[in-house]
């Protein structure tokens, strides 16, 4: 890679996402997701925040299907690619593949964007409309403008109802018949879930990322039943990074107020370049004792180089970064360490977790000891 390729803000070299730990919580296409973010340095967290119904065994997209097949339609919408090639095939595997496409070819097919439109032609059909802005406004848009009184609208979901949409539909005088493809459940294994919890709450990780509105209603879900909800709103809101596939995914956060970035291209290697742009920037940097300090989720960027510390550095390090050049007592230190209310922590496991502090960071003066008071980060003024 060139020199100018890895220069990160600031000017430092190396991958944008060194020292940075970012979370992903797709079950679909997460290898893919996951690969992209380590290429550019990240450390990955994975927890599948929802699982997929398989669309054979589905029977409410089969049911809806022979519906549509049996007494037709006269507009189609279709939202996404992979739902819209997943509803033909399982269609095909209950005997109903020959009388949906027909169904199809003579009715109006809206398609949300160009990839959906290139699952349409690669069926055989031909799409009568695909808006600029690849959003479901767009379609509704151009449907209620040509108006949908007296007609059945078929509309292909993903996952997640469309409220709005539907509604907006039915209250201009159509028949909306729903075809649920790709069903949400929670996951079977919620203990990769509960762990990325406990890191988002414990901001030991950077970012998360989501590429579908159902992962965002599922780790709320599984937050707000262990009692978490508004703690994870907290952090959300502050100190880690949302970054979502596109805006759909970003409204249920949006409703929950809770502020998360898209990219401009609704693609999964346009969201790893946002993140890659936000984290750095967001990334605050001290200047302490001639050095250049940041304080990430499970690392400190020392001079534009990441160091990964274990939890008790971090905890450490946090509680001297929270204001900084500020003489932050043992007895403080003490209780922020983990398991600082037992009583084998002492001053001397201080002195000791410090030392290996300062060993980990690669440079012992960031951290001033301040006698018979505690520690500090030697920042240009001492406060007190």
């Amino acid at each position: 890679m060139e020199e100018a390729e890895r220069q990160r803000p600031g000017g430092r070299e190396g991958e944008p996402l060194d020292g940075f730990t970012v979370a992903v919580t797709a079950a679909r296409r997460a290898e893919e997701l996951i690969t992209l973010l380590r290429r550019r340095g990240a450390e990955v967290v994975h927890a599948p925040a929802m699982r997929t119904v398989p669309l054979a065994d589905d029977i409410e997209l089969r049911h809806a299907t022979r519906k549509l097949v049996d007494e037709g339609f006269d507009v189609a919408v279709a939202t996404t690619a992979i739902g819209f090639r997943g509803w033909l095939e399982a269609a095909e595997e209950w005997g109903l593949g020959e009388g949906l496409l027909e169904r199809l070819a003579g009715s109006e097919l809206l398609a949300r964007g160009p990839k959906v439109c290139g699952a349409v032609r690669g069926a055989g059909l031909r799409e009568d409309f695909s808006p600029e802005s690849e959003s479901m406004d767009g379609v509704r848009e151009r449907l209620l403008k040509d108006g949908v009184a007296g007609r059945r609208v078929a509309v292909q979901l993903h996952g997640a109802p469309l409220p709005d949409f539907t509604e907006a539909l039915r209250a201009a005088g159509a028949e909306v018949v729903v075809v649920p493809v790709y069903r949400w459940l929670p996951p079977e294994d919620t203990g990769p879930v509960d762990r990325l919890l406990d890191a988002v709450l414990a901001r030991t990780v950077d970012a998360v990322t989501f590429t579908s509105a159902p992962a965002v209603a599922g780790l709320f879900d599984r937050a707000e039943w262990r009692g978490d909800g508004e703690e994870l709103l907290a952090a959300l809101r502050s100190e880690v990074l949302v970054a979502c596939v596109g805006p759909v995914t970003a409204q249920p956060l949006a409703e929950r107020g809770v502020p998360a970035v898209h990219p401009e291209r609704f693609r999964l290697a346009p969201l790893v370049q946002l993140v890659c742009d936000e984290l750095p920037r967001r990334a605050e940097e001290l200047g302490v004792a001639g050095h250049r300090l940041a304080v990430l989720g499970r690392a400190a960027l020392v001079d534009g180089e990441a160091r990964p510390l274990p939890p008790a550095g971090m905890t450490l390090l946090r509680a001297l970064a929270k204001r900084p050049g500020w003489v932050v007592p043992r007895e403080d230190l003490l209780s922020a360490m983990p398991g600082g209310g037992h009583h084998v922590i002492d001053g001397h496991a201080i002195e000791a977790a410090v030392a290996r502090l300062r060993a980990s960071l690669g440079a012992p003066d960031l951290i001033e000891t301040v006698v018979q008071r505690g520690y500090r980060l030697a920042v240009e003024e001492e406060r007190v």
